[in-house]
Parts: C-alpha cells; sequence; structure tokens
C-alpha cells in the first residue's frame, strides 16, 4: 500500500486546494451554493483521487485514479478561467493557481506513465 503524503504531486494538489479555499472564501455570496461549491469540488478531488488510488491494490487501479484525477484537474482549470472571467478572482491569483495546476498535471502524467510501464 502507498502513502499518498510522500507524493510530491499530492502535496502540491492539495496545497493548491487550501488556496483555492481561501481564494473563493471572497467569492459573492450568491455564489456560495454555484461556483464556489463547484470550485471546491474540482479542486478538492484532484489531491482526493490520487489518495485513493493509492489505497488500491493494484498498479492499474492506481493508474486508474490518477487519470481520473487529471480529469478533475482539467475542470478544475476550466472552472479557474470561469472565476477569472468574472472577475471574481484576481489575475495575479489566477495565473499563479494556473501555472501550478499546470504542474501538477505534468506530474501527473509522468507518475502515471512511470506506474503503467
Amino acid at each position: 500500500m502507498r502513502d499518498f503524503k510522500k507524493y510530491d504531486v499530492w502535496q502540491s494538489s492539495h496545497k493548491i486546494v487550501l488556496n483555492m479555499y481561501q481564494i473563493t472564501s471572497t467569492f459573492p455570496k450568491e455564489e456560495l451554493f454555484g461556483l464556489t461549491s463547484q470550485i471546491r469540488r474540482s479542486f478538492v478531488s484532484i489531491p482526493n483521487n490520487i489518495a485513493e488510488g493509492c489505497g488500491r491494490n493494484s498498479d492499474k487501479e492506481f493508474a486508474q485514479f490518477l487519470n481520473i484525477a487529471l480529469g478533475s484537474l482539467s475542470e478544475s482549470e476550466y472552472l479557474l478561467f470561469l472565476a477569472k472571467d468574472l472577475k471574481y478572482i484576481k489575475q495575479e491569483d489566477f495565473e499563479r493557481i494556473n501555472e501550478e495546476l499546470n504542474t501538477v498535471k505534468r506530474r501527473l502524467y509522468q507518475l502515471r506513465l512511470k506506474i503503467i510501464k
């Protein structure tokens, strides 16, 4: 069984989640059950799926959960763009989080390739 906390990609994605919770706390209150909830769930899903995959019994299952994490990352990217376009997020925060997401995406792909070989 793998320890998800030892993976740099999990640590990085967890850090992004913490940042997004702080950023979304400033979103309009009418978005609490809309965009705020959706963006938080999509970002949480990234490290959550890495962690769940670590608890699986095979490399194939782990790789599948990394695929799901990649899907959640793509959803998160879109929601981040939407929040920026709605002017709910500052440009500098958008650029920083977007770059962090791209780094996590590269690391997830690399880890997945390593696992399936």
